[in-house]
């Protein structure tokens, strides 16, 4: 198995199955997945956090959605639909699909916890100073949510550039092609090339959310953070010693103090 040589080979980087553009297909599937979920479940987040009405509801079905056998849901969808359409959509279209299941529920789960988790003394204040209810939403609360937003939305594009994988076995192109078609020939090189593909990819988007991290959250928000961590490990509770007491300090009960000096104090 040489992998190296793989890479090296020129026929791998040029033609219509080269590695550029398997990994553009896996993008555009992936991109595509994104987007869609992002329509989906921000705005569906953002009335939750901020109402609180259905949270229970959508927390179940988010959790149903975590559970879905990716692969056995996009065979089933395309044995539905590709009996009707009769162009690659209907095997582009499943694909989009479940990735975008897939992507709904940590997006959702992100925005919600994002909006619910603002600062209660950045609320109130802008409340006391006549913010109204959108208005806090809007300039107090989503920029609060950005960095569990974010969180949310990168957890989202790294499952789904793992997933978009199984687009080979509906014959799309994409990374998955090479796990595919080398698992058909036996080329364990290509298999393992194609999963390296994979994980390069998503190594690199996952450097470029924690660049745009940086950039799009306030510093101020980052350095409470770290300042509530350290905090709480400073004041964490410890076991309670009992406090010495000097003799002096002691008092005898009144029951114990001879007349005689009861009546001179008096």
């Amino acid at each position: 198995m040489n992998i190296v040589g793989w890479f090296l080979d020129p026929a791998h980087w040029a033609g219509q199955d080269s590695i550029p553009v398997q990994v553009g297909y896996h993008l555009l599937y992936s991109g595509s997945a994104l987007l869609i979920a992002l329509a989906i479940a921000v705005p569906l987040g953002v009335y939750i956090g901020y109402t609180g009405r259905g949270e229970l509801f959508v927390a179940g079905v988010a959790n149903a959605l975590r559970a879905l056998p990716t692969f056995g849901l996009l065979v089933l969808v395309v044995m539905l639909v590709a009996p009707h359409i009769g162009s690659q959509l209907a095997f582009v279209g499943p694909t989009i699909v479940v990735l975008v299941l897939l992507a709904v529920p940590p997006i959702l789960a992100g925005t919600v916890a994002g909006i619910q988790g603002a600062d209660p003394g950045a609320v109130g204040a802008a409340r006391a100073t006549g913010y109204t209810r959108p208005q806090i939403l809007l300039h107090v609360q989503v920029p609060c949510a950005l960095p569990l937003f974010l969180s949310g939305v990168r957890n989202a594009t790294l499952q789904i550039v793992s997933t978009a994988t199984v687009a080979a076995y509906v014959s799309l192109k994409g990374l998955g092609r090479y796990i595919i078609d080398g698992r058909a020939s036996s080329d364990y090189t290509q298999m393992a090339a194609g999963a390296i593909l994979v994980a390069i990819v998503a190594l690199a988007l996952e450097l470029a959310f924690l660049a745009l991290g940086r950039a799009v959250v306030s510093p101020g928000l980052t350095r409470a953070s770290a300042f509530s961590f350290r905090r709480d490990r400073t004041t964490r509770p410890g076991p309670i010693s009992p406090r010495p007491v000097s003799p002096s300090s002691t008092v005898p009960p009144s029951s114990t103090v001879p007349p005689s000096s009861r009546e001179a104090t008096s």
